[in-house]
């Protein structure tokens, strides 16, 4: 499995949300496809509609698996980032 770097996209006015090319071609996702958005604590996960909600969570649970890391250790790593892109993009918190 290829590990993908984070993408920062803007949100538009209309709620339009921009899935960068490099991630579009990789994911073979094309105009009018639907994509299947899931909450994971205060984190998305943005999947191909293509796959079913039950193999999107086989899905996580192997890569999961895989890593070693545990649902709380991924939350918590998100948290993490979110902070240091508050920080970078805001200066320190307080």
């Amino acid at each position: 499995m290829n590990t993908a770097k984070a993408v920062v996209a803007e949100i538009k006015a209309r709620g339009q949300l921009t899935i960068p090319k490099k991630i579009r071609d990789a994911s073979h996702l094309e105009e009018g496809h639907l994509v299947s958005i899931i909450p994971v604590g205060d984190s998305l996960i943005i999947t191909p509609k293509r796959l079913a909600l039950d193999e999107a969570r086989r899905e996580m649970r192997k890569v999961l698996k895989a890593s070693s890391v545990s649902i709380e250790e991924l939350i918590e790593g998100l948290k993490e980032e979110r902070e240091n892109l508050f920080k970078e993009t805001y200066g320190k918190k307080g």
